[in-house]
């Protein structure tokens, strides 16, 4: 019997594509008075590229922007200083998030969390989505010092949850560090299609929305 639902955040819970789309143009409305030797679509587009969907870190991205578009008069601290300040009132929910937490909720299924990034700034994230009260553990790798897919992470939410692993699921967008991290500790790992990869080959089960999840887990009860 399912007894929690362990989430990722970018790309299972926050819409990051979306997030990066509407933060990257915002800020440069915000620096437009240093960028504007810069075409916007050049600008949001390099941007995208470089970031890598998240798996860039920023100062590498503000460094070659800066190089690239020859910006002068702004160092890449100042536009890492931006991102990190403003990136939370960008951020973009899946459809129907708090609806599928409150099912999960109203149904007496733990949550649990556990994202790679930075602790203050991906707390600020969750925050601004508005579903830090649903969770009862959220573990984020800088703070824990171990990033997914390691299996000490994984351990870690079991025992803070104190439930044993054939009692949890766990659902993220990739097919590694979440599907098959959560898998290898003994957990059920769901794949959130991510069309970045064709396939997760030994998902448990395979969701494109968000709301598909709690009849999922009421299945398996």
């Amino acid at each position: 019997m399912i007894k929690a639902a362990i989430f990722d955040l970018d790309g299972t819970l926050l819409n990051r594509d979306a997030s990066v789309q509407q933060f990257i143009t915002n800020q440069y409305e915000r620096l437009h008075k240093w960028l504007n030797h810069i075409p916007e679509t050049s600008y949001i587009q390099r941007f995208i590229e470089l970031d890598q969907r998240g798996y860039v870190w920023k100062d590498k991205v503000y460094k070659q922007l800066i190089e690239e578009f020859k910006i002068t008069e702004l160092t890449w601290e100042e536009m890492l200083d931006d991102y990190l300040r403003e990136f939370r009132n960008s951020c973009v929910p899946f459809p129907h998030l708090h609806q599928m937490l409150d099912e999960l909720k109203s149904a007496n299924i733990k949550l649990g969390m556990i994202t790679n990034g930075f602790g203050r700034f991906q707390m600020d994230n969750i925050i601004a989505l508005e579903i830090k009260a649903y969770f009862d553990e959220i573990l984020i790798s800088e703070w824990e010092g171990i990033k997914k897919p390691d299996p000490e992470l994984f351990q870690r939410a079991l025992e803070r949850l104190n439930l044993e692993s054939s009692e949890c699921i766990f659902i993220g967008d990739h097919p590694q560090y979440d599907v098959s991290g959560a898998q290898q500790v003994g957990m059920k790992g769901a794949w959130k299609r991510d069309p970045l990869w064709s396939h997760a080959d030994h998902a448990d089960t395979v969701i494109d929305e968000l709301m598909e999840l709690p009849h999922y887990i009421k299945a398996l009860s």
